[in-house]
């Protein structure tokens, strides 16, 4: 129905006006939209559920940080960073189905995880067949060993900070005798064997290290009264998940236990205080990378933002917050050319070096590992140990892996 209203020249007009807009949007089409796809997988269900949650979510917070700001500048051009998270429940089997589908079907070169030796070794053959980089936080050196050379290790392993630990223990709260507990799975034992090793060359007695308990474990008294009865001055546990040390440790103390109780992996504050409370008084664990005292700007604001969309702040995610910020340092060197070719990237490592963002202080960031692995394979993280104190983790210390 025509408009009364309107003027043969208002329909002139209004033609016109369509053409040129017309002309205008055909002149200058949307620019295709750069993106830049990262991988997570690792385990979000279960015992183990945040360490794999923790590498999403520093992920997804880093991701949205530079997304605001138009993307990552790689080779000139800015990439919108989109995360890609797979949940492997700690099942190799289900690691080796998310990484085909992460590398084969989403064409991701770069992934962030796995978390344990387990399911990060069952998804070499698949990263290296099919040339991608993957950040694990698993222990096993072959992992990282030539002719190994796609996995990096993204934090401090067990047998780094283990003989640290034990050496402070030892010194400063008079440590002789040591006893190991490990679940029977293959990462635990390992990091188990590995202390025991370093607790030997430091000259401490290990009054037991054989007891086990197997996953899914609620009741940890049977355990835990052997261990307990060897009257040792520190009880290892070994590998631990977040959600069976504080068991450990409760159980620990309502046997009697009054020694100190360690472990090399990193935990959750909130869950050992809700489930052990002041019985884990006193805990020592490996922490995240970033203690309050000695963050950056740019190390508050990521705090912020994880709080965001985490919920609540994990201690270690300042340790994992390195993995993705690592990847798109690497890549601005390598430049385009390192986005769907891992070989750029594996070249660039080596003489890789920037200023720790994450840090008040001038510090060297890169790539780290040589006198562990015969070559370059882990992030050169901070090596920051805590005590658990009152609701929260306290530092101990903080020292490097070099």
């Amino acid at each position: 129905m025509t408009n009364p209203g309107m003027t043969r020249r208002g329909w002139f007009l209004l033609g016109a006006s369509a053409l040129i807009v017309g002309g205008v949007t055909a002149a200058r089409p949307a620019a295709a939209e750069n993106v830049l796809k990262i991988g997570v997988l690792g385990v979000m269900s279960g015992p183990a559920a945040s360490w794999g949650l923790v590498n999403k979510y520093c992920a997804e917070a880093t991701a949205q940080m530079y997304n605001e700001k138009g993307g990552v500048e790689i080779g000139g051009e800015k990439y919108r960073i989109q995360i890609v998270a797979v949940d492997d429940k700690n099942d190799p089997k289900l690691s080796v189905s998310g990484a085909e589908r992460l590398i084969q079907q989403e064409k991701i070169r770069y992934i962030i995880g796995p978390n344990v030796d387990t399911t990060a070794a069952s998804v070499r053959p698949v990263a290296e067949k099919n040339g991608a980089i993957y950040i694990p936080y698993a222990f096993s050196r072959s992992l990282y060993t030539p002719p190994a050379g796609n996995a990096i290790l993204g934090m401090i392993a067990s047998y780094q900070a283990g003989p640290i630990i034990y050496k402070y223990l030892q010194e400063n709260k008079g440590v002789k005798k040591v006893a190991f507990v490990a679940r029977n799975e293959s990462d635990p034992l390992n990091q188990r064997d590995e202390g025991v090793a370093a607790a030997k060359k430091l000259g401490l007695e290990v009054v037991s290290s054989a007891d086990t308990y197997e996953p899914g474990t609620s009741d940890f008294f049977p355990v835990m009264s052997k261990v307990v009865s060897g009257n040792p001055d520190l009880i290892v546990l070994s590998g631990v998940a977040p959600a069976d040390a504080p068991l450990l440790i409760k159980t620990a103390r309502e046997l009697g236990f009054q020694g100190t109780l360690s472990t090399e992996t990193a935990q959750d504050a909130k869950i050992i205080g809700e489930v052990a409370g002041d019985a884990a008084n006193g805990f020592i664990s490996v922490g995240g990378a970033s203690t309050p005292e000695i963050r950056s700007p740019y190390m508050e604001e990521f705090v912020k933002r994880y709080e965001k969309v985490a919920g609540e702040w994990n201690d270690e995610a300042g340790t994992k917050v390195y993995a993705l910020e690592m990847i798109l340092a690497t890549l601005q060197k390598t430049g385009k050319a390192g986005i769907d070719d891992v070989g750029p990237f594996k070249q660039a490592i080596d003489t890789f070096s920037i200023k720790n963002p994450f840090l008040k202080e001038n510090a060297e960031l890169k790539y780290v590992g040589t006198a562990y692995f015969g070559q370059k394979r882990q992030i050169g993280v901070p090596m920051v140990v805590n005590e658990y104190r009152d609701g929260g983790f306290k530092t101990l210390f903080v020292g490097s892996v070099e």
